[in-house]
């Protein structure tokens, strides 16, 4: 069920305050200090942003979290200026939603990380023992569909038609010699919980929800997602006239730094993996 954008905070209980209108003198550097309200899933987003935040107070950036639990409101939010940024999302579903939704003028901010999308089984150890006909299941999320069959075809699973890229679809399936079923209707929140159902033969879950969830995706996952060459970086987004908003930049700069990068390295032991800055 899609939440109301009022009320899914769980980190922040003030207003919410468009980027920088609300200001105080800061800690005595003579500085204002700038409120910026950041919608983000819950794991690892808000907790990124959350060790984050000394970091930016000391930048005179107050930061206020939005947490949600799907993939829609955030950027619903965001058009409707209820909060200024957000961080939930990779590049390809961000440039796919932009392309369906006119209300969604959106820059990509900077990259922050990498979260390889992971097989989960409790049937079979590995791609290569599922069965002939074998249901896999995976999000409704259409961004997603490509990055999941592409991983198939390195993993020697199917063939798909060359060139299709990361806008694969199962109808761009050239050999499926395993005669895979797919199913795609599922929300991804709720993907671990259709694996704990044992649902299917094989789930594809995002390590975000995987790691809500208490799985681990090193240990539990059957099949990972290489980071390598992976266009799948999730971005802080902003509002097109917003791109050369100071206060969010700084909020990327914070989040870019060696600090937050190597508490992602450490919190989530590969599970998360920090994106190359260029």
């Amino acid at each position: 069920m899609k939440k109301t954008l009022l009320g899914v905070s769980l980190l922040s209980t003030a207003v919410l305050a468009a980027c920088g209108s609300d200001s105080e003198s800061g800690g005595g550097s003579g500085e204002e200090t700038q409120t910026l309200t950041v919608g983000a899933t819950s794991v690892p987003h808000a907790e990124i942003l959350e060790f984050a935040e000394d970091q930016l107070a000391e930048e005179n950036v107050e930061l206020e979290i939005e947490t949600f639990n799907d993939y829609i409101v955030p950027n619903e939010a965001l058009a409707s200026e209820e909060i200024d940024a957000n961080y939930f999302q990779h590049i390809p579903y961000l440039e796919d939603q932009m392309e369906e939704n006119d209300n969604f003028n959106f820059v990509n901010m900077g990259g922050i990380h990498i979260e390889p999308i992971g097989v989960y089984s409790q049937e079979y150890d590995s791609l290569d023992a599922l069965p002939d006909g074998a249901e896999i299941i995976m999000s409704n999320s259409v961004a997603d569909h490509g990055r999941i069959l592409q991983m198939l075809e390195q993993e020697d699973v199917l063939t798909l038609e060359e060139g299709v890229g990361v806008e694969a679809t199962v109808d761009d399936i050239a050999e499926n010699p395993k005669n895979l079923q797919f199913q795609a209707d599922i929300d991804a929140a709720t993907l671990p919980q259709v694996y704990n159902n044992g649902e299917g033969d094989a789930v594809f879950i995002n390590s975000n929800y995987a790691i809500d969830a208490d799985l681990n995706p090193q240990e539990d996952a059957i099949a990972l997602e290489s980071p390598e060459d992976n266009p799948y970086v999730n971005v802080i987004a902003a509002r097109e006239e917003d791109e050369d908003n100071e206060t969010i930049q700084t909020l990327v700069d914070v989040l870019q730094s060696d600090e937050t990068q190597e508490f992602i390295e450490e919190e989530y032991d590969g599970a998360v993996i920090p994106a190359e800055q260029e």
